[in-house]
């Protein structure tokens, strides 16, 4: 049964990620998180996400707009790459508070919080109507960058950096996807400096079959981008957002 949420979470999040430039780390996280220890699940989302990515610029890369790229995603790295060692520290915290079922710990309680303080905003019809200066790209793709070191979360801040870039809906979902990728291969290796890479072969067909799902997400969002809206998948991604950050938080997941 546990194998199975997560195989329907990762063909869904795909789906929506592609439309909304988000979600699929956020969502498979603590999907992963209710069935594996918190170091193992951090693992097992970065090699889904950073291969569903792959599978997605194999589909779109020639839609992608190469020089926002480059001046969004070079400073994203940089700051990918310190909100990864941020995340390791916090990690080696204890705990703020325990009783009974409630657990808050440092790393969990951070990510809970940064969940459902980005799931407002995108809720927010004044966060979503901020939109920032083109000139801004540079420090833009590092604040974004950190926090999807940090948590996974930098669809919010991306899309309030890059609405002024006047890309198409299909080129902007491209050169989201390849920022996207960016920082994936810039924060996994940080999470692997530290965490025991063996639950890969341990996990194997989890992973692989979490992975062909996320595919599968992701081609059957391509073939409705068109139909969908992007307010209604911000609205359905932010709601889902909201209920899991705070069972994180409290440490439930």
């Amino acid at each position: 049964m546990s194998e199975i949420v997560i195989y329907v979470v990762a063909i869904l999040a795909s789906g929506l990620t592609l439309i909304s430039g988000f979600g699929l780390g956020t969502l498979m996280l603590p999907v992963f998180a209710l069935f594996f220890p918190v170091e193992i699940a951090v693992g097992m989302t970065a090699i889904v996400h950073v291969l569903n990515n792959f599978f997605k610029m194999g589909m779109l890369y020639k839609q992608v707009e190469w020089k926002v790229v480059l001046r969004f995603g070079l400073p994203g790295m940089v700051g990918a790459f310190l909100g990864a060692r941020l995340l390791l520290q916090l990690d080696e915290g204890e705990p703020w508070y325990t009783n009974g079922a409630i657990s808050i710990l440092p790393l969990n309680a951070t990510i809970g919080v940064l969940m459902i303080f980005f799931a407002f905003a995108e809720l927010s019809s004044g966060f979503k109507k901020m939109h920032v200066s083109e000139k801004w790209l540079l420090p833009g793709g590092f604040i974004s960058g950190f926090f999807g070191g940090l948590s996974g979360h930098q669809g919010a801040l991306r899309s309030m950096f890059l609405v002024k870039a006047n890309l198409d809906k299909k080129v902007y979902i491209a050169t989201v996807v390849a920022i996207a990728l960016a920082v994936d291969i810039t924060r996994i290796p940080v999470y692997w400096s530290k965490y025991d890479v063996d639950f890969i072969t341990e996990n194997s067909r989890v992973i692989t079959l979490a992975t062909l799902f996320a595919f599968l997400g992701a081609y059957l969002g391509k073939k409705v981008i068109h139909k969908v809206t992007m307010a209604t998948v911000h609205n359905i991604v932010g709601i889902l957002l909201i209920a899991l950050g705070a069972l994180m938080f409290l440490g439930i997941i």
